[in-house]
């Protein structure tokens, strides 16, 4: 595997290597993992549709656009409230 560098601002970079540090890990390290775990949207996507299918399939459950924005507001509503905000 070849490297490559990325600029990033000096602070985030030290945050970074100190999450890594903590995690026993060195910062290339860290980074690989970290790019290995997380999806990109499209890849959400993708697994957001597969995740609708098996709800319907498995019980019914499809709601429409308008519902999911609903529950997502709601959700929202209720994790801000949580937070207290």
């Amino acid at each position: 595997m070849s490297d490559a560098n990325v600029r990033i601002p000096e602070e985030a970079k030290d945050r970074l290597a100190a999450i890594a540090a903590a995690e026993g890990l060195s910062l290339r390290a860290y980074l690989a993992r970290l790019a290995e775990t997380m999806l990109t949207p499209s890849e959400r996507a993708e697994r957001a549709e597969k995740a609708r299918a098996a709800l319907k399939d498995w019980n019914g459950y499809a709601p429409t656009a308008a519902e999911e924005r609903d529950l997502d507001s709601e959700l929202d509503r209720r994790l801000a409230e949580a937070a207290g905000q």
